[in-house]
């Protein structure tokens, strides 16, 4: 794994991301997927012992980030899952988005 400092657009993604898991409608099985598949490609553990559905958005996309960040594909199947990473991320970045969009209506902003 290569070092990490964040950067200011990827620290905001994490902020805007609720602290909570969410619904993520039709892109939940992609979503999910991505996950699995870099856990199985990459030999990692992200969230040991919790659903998938149980993970909060803001550490799931956390942890997409630092995959995207830190990880060194060595083969095709890693290469492959990799490769799927930054349309995750911009996916549950976006649905966060929507997220604090509804959530400020419904009270009012």
């Amino acid at each position: 794994m290569k070092d990490y400092i964040p950067e200011l657009s990827e620290q905001r993604m994490v902020m805007r991301a609720p602290n909570r898991p969410i619904d993520f409608g039709a892109d939940r099985d992609y979503i999910f997927s991505c996950l699995k598949d870099v856990e199985a490609s990459f030999g990692l553990q992200g969230f040991p012992g919790r659903a998938p559905e149980q993970i909060p958005a803001r550490a799931l996309i956390r942890q997409f980030i630092v995959w995207w960040r830190t990880l060194e594909p060595a083969n095709a199947s890693q290469q492959t899952a990799y490769a799927r990473l930054p349309g995750t991320i911009r996916l549950i970045d976006t649905i966060s988005s929507w997220w604090a969009e509804h959530a400020g209506n419904a009270q009012g902003d």
